[in-house]
């Protein structure tokens, strides 16, 4: 069985060069230059991850992240505008006035409205940006796309959601590893479909020892766990006949976040670069591809996908990793 391992080439000086760059850029356009900040940065972290010899290649553009934040922005404040018409015609007209049941009553509603519209936005930034990015990726010239719905999403995360609070916690374990299938299961390399067969028993037997672990070890066993979930989800990722494998472990995820934090403390926040630099090769140095693939029958299904996912994912600011920190 072959294993094809990920390399990371990037430089932290080179990467100080393109972050004084963005920077500047980014301040004299009053912050106009920063989705072209971003683009380069995507760019480069693409072009310098590594498998079997050949590079990773980003193809989006600045102007496309415009867009997509102008559209988000405008949903946004449609939302907000919303919202507070409703909430003003629903409050007493004197703000000393006590509210009748009714009007709490429908206060409540509203707000419960609201948090799921939240929610609802928060999944189609989640669902459309991961379908964005991938399909704007590629690897020996074939893209990779996502093929998910948000509206399957959303019931996923309301149900992990609801469960989890009701449980106080104990079904999370359970709600991330159907979240890593959806995500996973609905990727796909030109028209290699990616593969997930975690059933999250094993994952909730670690988070349960890690609450138990977490106050005598002042939170510091947290991060053992944190080693063991990157392991079982990308044991159980798969592509194709080929099983994704990952040695990180609690002590070097320890020893790699002190570190990283002393570099940055140490150097006033300009060793960030190397700090970032550092931990993507520590990403790809221990993850590998084991298994046989034949890449030359993989064939070109580029997808079209808007970029509002993306912006609604700014806007909200949530955090969406595609991957080895990318």
């Amino acid at each position: 069985m072959s294993a094809q391992k990920l390399e990371y080439h990037g430089s932290g000086g080179t990467l100080l060069g393109i972050g004084i760059v963005n920077l500047l850029l980014t301040v004299l356009t009053l912050g106009i230059y920063s989705f072209w900040a971003r683009t380069r940065l995507r760019r480069y972290f693409y072009s310098e991850t590594e498998l079997a010899g050949d590079r990773f290649v980003y193809h989006g553009t600045a102007m496309e992240l415009l867009r997509g934040w102008l559209r988000a922005i405008g949903v946004l404040i449609l939302v907000g505008i919303v919202f507070s018409g409703l909430f003003a015609v629903t409050a007493p007209s004197s703000p000393d006035a006590q509210p009748s049941r009714t009007q709490a009553l429908l206060m409540l509603g509203l707000m419960l409205l609201y948090f799921g519209t939240l929610v609802a936005l928060v999944a189609i930034a989640v669902n459309g940006a991961r379908r964005y990015r991938l399909s704007r990726s590629s690897w020996r010239g074939i893209r990779f796309s996502f093929r998910g719905r948000w509206q399957d999403y959303l019931r996923l995360v309301i149900r992990g959601s609801v469960l989890s609070a009701l449980t106080l916690s104990l079904y999370s374990p359970f709600f991330r590893n159907q979240s890593r299938a959806f995500l996973v299961e609905h990727a796909y390399f030109g028209s290699l479909q990616f593969g997930y067969d975690g059933d999250g028993k094993e994952l909730f037997r670690q988070y349960l020892l890690a609450l138990l672990l977490a106050i005598p070890t002042l939170g510091l066993y947290l991060v053992w766990f944190n080693a063991f979930q990157q392991r079982y989800f990308w044991s159980h990722t798969t592509v194709g006949d080929a099983r994704f494998q990952s040695t990180v472990t609690g002590g070097s995820l320890l020893g790699l976040a002190l570190t990283n934090m002393l570099l940055a403390v140490v150097t006033l926040g300009v060793g960030i670069p190397w700090v970032i630099t550092r931990t993507m090769r520590y990403v790809c140095d221990r993850l590998t591809l084991a298994g046989e693939i034949d890449w030359k029958n993989v064939q070109q299904q580029a997808m079209a996908a808007s970029v509002t996912g993306e912006g609604l994912a700014e806007g909200l600011d949530v955090d969406v990793d595609i991957g080895i920190g990318m």
